[in-house]
């Protein structure tokens, strides 16, 4: 699949009223393009002030355009950045606060429709996975990522509007929706020579999958409530190459009711370091946190204490979240996190050191968590078929320390472990071999820089895994084992030849970070270039090997490219 980072590479522009559509129907299109469906009102008397000049309203309470459309934090965000910077909006920080706040709480996403695109906000850069076809891909994720129009509702009038307005601002988005619609059946009555191209299409298949009205936002609208979250928070975290972490959020109420303050503290299960961290956050819609925390002084770019943007999903019910803690110029670092309410109850956060092999006697298991059992016996700890507890070394409302044997014959697979009632599935994995590796992620991106602009770096791992039932590698059987110790290099991509990309990119160290290098010609290289250029990521296994006992390896492919000229993203919306 292609990689985009999910960063907005080219924003898609909402209102501009000197471009294809006026704000009232007063436009050149006015006579045709008119709305047909229910809009949502807007009862803000501020939003009302600063929005009314130009977006005419009606006696139902509607404003044309925003009343039409349904949109996260980050893209409301982005409207009134334009508001200023085309239309001359004028509007204090704290004005376009609480205009962010009110249109996320009465003209936003319901959890569901943003769970998929959390991604978005979370400044992942993965390999999108939502992306419905070939067409789709074309006529939308080209110049972005898929999840920018999937972060917003729309009318079908909105729909076009936008695309209309995708011609007249980008011409390489003119000539994406001109062609040929890849994999869509033409409609039936159209003439064969008239070709359904992907502009037609997406103007289809847009306002059936992203809609202005659906079930999940009526169902929202109705149930949304003031986010009650102040309490203590229980948390599991991984960092990529760093190992999981556990420990507490405490978050206390700030100065409004959508508004909090933080104290977490995360334990290493790697080598039990400690990390503290304290920020604030605001809630929207009664369920997307945005937030800001930091540390202690960092002195490295991927140091625990740097200062963090936080993206978050809270469950309905508000007892779980989940999302992601990061940092960096270039967003590249950071927290994966779940978060669970700190109940009375016990509660399993993690088993460490995880996955342990068929047939192993004597295993020592710690078992962190909250409000555990202080004297149990073997007997009250289940760890599973073919898992057997022999002895409880220690006990206390943090951590257990157990001794488990496993049966020669147990299957492979993720285990559950229960303890007093409370359960953590899915956590630790028996296995019998490891059968292949992966380097991940299996295609990254890094960006020069340190000169005028800061670097993007990229840390890598080597991921275990065994064969599922169907003794098949790569199917979705196949059985996650965990990290594993490897070796790394890197080796030419052969897209250029004598470019020797490998030498001049950058370097990985043996930890498998890897570290960009400078920005702007390069006189010791080959017409002096640039130092972006294309790598295989290598890794190779210090103890797992295949049947012909050769060292399982794995590579990753790494684009390194030019600096971040532009961002398009809004750290405003989390401070």
């Amino acid at each position: 699949m292609k990689r985009l980072p999910v960063s907005k590479l080219g924003l898609l522009a909402l209102f501009s009223a000197s471009v294809v559509f006026a704000q009232a129907d007063g436009g050149p299109d006015g006579a045709t393009m008119k709305e047909t469906e229910a809009g949502i009102p807007v009862a803000d008397p501020l939003v009302k002030e600063k929005c009314g000049s130009c977006h005419t309203g009606d006696d139902k309470g509607n404003l044309s355009r925003i009343s039409w459309v349904r949109t996260t934090p980050e893209g409301w965000a982005q409207a009134i950045k334009r508001m200023v910077r085309l239309n001359g909006l004028s509007i204090t920080p704290e004005e376009s606060r609480s205009i962010v706040k009110s249109l996320s709480a009465s003209h936003g996403l319901a959890p569901e429709e943003a769970r998929t695109v959390m991604y978005l906000p979370e400044k992942r850069i993965i390999d999108e996975t939502i992306i419905p076809n070939e067409t789709m891909r074309g006529a939308c994720a080209s110049c972005h990522s898929y999840a920018q129009p999937m972060s917003w509702r729309r009318s079908k009038l909105e729909w076009k509007t936008l695309q209309d307005l995708h011609v007249a601002l980008y011409s390489q988005a003119d000539a994406q929706y001109r062609r040929p619609a890849e994999d869509s059946e033409q409609p039936a009555g159209r003439d064969p020579k008239d070709k359904l191209t992907r502009g037609d299409y997406a103007l289809t298949f847009l306002p059936k999958v992203a809609g202005l009205h659906t079930p999940e936002w009526a169902a929202w609208s109705a149930r949304q409530r003031i986010p009650r979250l102040a309490g203590e928070w229980l948390v599991v975290a991984s960092v990529p190459g760093k190992g999981k972490f556990v420990g507490e959020m405490n978050v206390t109420p700030g100065k409004a009711a959508d508004e909090f303050s933080t104290t977490a503290t995360l334990r290493s299960l790697t080598d039990g370091g400690a990390i503290s961290r304290s920020g604030t956050g605001i809630v929207y819609a009664g369920y997307s946190w945005r937030g800001s925390s930091k540390g202690a002084t960092a002195a490295k770019p991927d140091d625990f204490g740097s200062a963090a943007r936080e993206a978050m999903w809270f469950a309905p019910d508000q007892q779980s979240a989940q999302g992601r803690w990061f940092w960096g110029d270039y967003q590249e670092f950071g927290y994966d996190v779940q978060l669970v309410r700190a109940t009375a109850a016990p509660a399993i956060l993690a088993v460490t050191p995880g996955p342990v092999k068929a047939g192993t006697k004597g295993v020592q298991l710690r078992i962190l968590g909250h409000n555990l059992p202080v004297s149990p016996s073997a007997a009250d700890i289940d760890l599973g078929a073919g898992v057997t507890v022999t002895k409880v070394v220690s006990a206390s409302p943090k951590e257990l320390v157990l001794v488990a044997d496993v049966a020669p014959g147990a299957a492979s697979g993720q285990r559950d472990v229960a303890i007093a009632g409370a359960v953590l599935e899915q956590a630790f994995p028996v296995f019998h071999k490891i059968d292949y590796i992966k380097a991940t992620p299996e295609t990254a991106l890094a960006r020069l820089g340190g000169v005028k602009f800061p670097k993007g770096y990229q840390q890598f791992e080597a991921i275990g895994y065994e064969n599922g039932l169907d003794g098949k590698p790569n199917t979705p059987d196949d059985i996650a084992v965990g990290p594993v110790e490897a070796d790394w290099a890197m080796q030419e991509f052969m897209s250029v030849y004598y470019d020797d990309d490998a030498k001049y990119v950058g370097a990985l160290s043996p930890t498998a970070f890897f570290t960009p290098a400078a920005e702007g010609p390069n006189p010791e290289r080959r017409f002096g270039r640039n130092n972006y250029g294309e790598v295989w990521v290598v890794a190779t296994a210090r103890h797992e090997k295949d049947k012909f006992g050769k060292a399982l390896s794995a590579r990753s492919y790494m684009v390194v490219t030019v600096p971040a000229y532009q961002k398009w993203d809004q750290p405003e919306v989390s401070r």
